[in-house]
């Protein structure tokens, strides 16, 4: 059975190449985004033995709206301050280094130039990561208030809250990342030499 399967799945990568790859990106994003919603409660409670929830962190203003906007104190009634937004940063960088090995070498089998793949890696990442962050303004207010505050769940309410963020957050980056890693994760192929006969001249 796990014979014809794997031919099956074979013959489809082999007939389906895009297809094939963005299953397996899926699936690998699946994995992350499980890694990210058990690290993020794990971060943030590591980090709320500090006192970086008292601490304002607002970078990058666009008037009078910032990308990264976290006002001090805790949610909802403030923005979980640098605590919230380091647990955001930490728990992004670890998922995302991961992904660029498993996804270079799991599903695009990449050859290319690993440095060069990973210098284009990070600045889609630090771009992506600019674009959430600003998008994330927008709904991490309410998704709060929504879960602690309107339906008065509490701590539970804020756990889910940080899941439905770090989800929505996954699902971004897998619709943007897919087709650049297409572009950074090339597979080159080998170059065959084959070494010339010598003839001998019979007179």
């Amino acid at each position: 059975m796990s014979r014809t399967l794997t031919r099956r799945w074979h013959d489809f990568a082999l007939a389906r190449p895009t297809w094939s790859q963005l299953i397996i990106f899926s699936a690998l994003n699946v994995g992350m985004t499980v890694l990210q919603l058990v690290m993020m409660p794990l971060v943030r409670i590591w980090l709320g033995t500090t006192t970086l929830e008292d601490v304002t962190f607002r970078a990058l203003p666009l008037g009078d709206y910032f990308i990264f906007d976290y006002p001090a104190g805790p949610i909802p009634e403030g923005g979980g301050g640098l605590s919230y937004f380091l647990a955001v940063q930490i728990t992004l960088a670890v998922a995302q280094i991961l992904n660029f090995f498993a996804q270079r070498n799991i599903t695009f089998k990449s050859n290319s130039n690993p440095w060069w793949a990973a210098f284009w890696y990070l600045i889609a990442f630090v771009v992506i990561t600019f674009g959430a962050a600003a998008l994330q303004g927008l709904y991490k207010g309410p998704i709060y208030s929504l879960f602690i505050t309107s339906w008065g769940m509490g701590a539970a309410g804020e756990a889910t809250a940080d899941a439905v963020t770090m989800l929505i957050n996954a699902l971004i980056s897998c619709a943007v990342f897919f087709p650049i890693f297409k572009l950074i994760f090339r597979r080159e192929d080998a170059v065959v030499v084959v070494p010339a006969r010598e003839y001998s001249i019979v007179s």
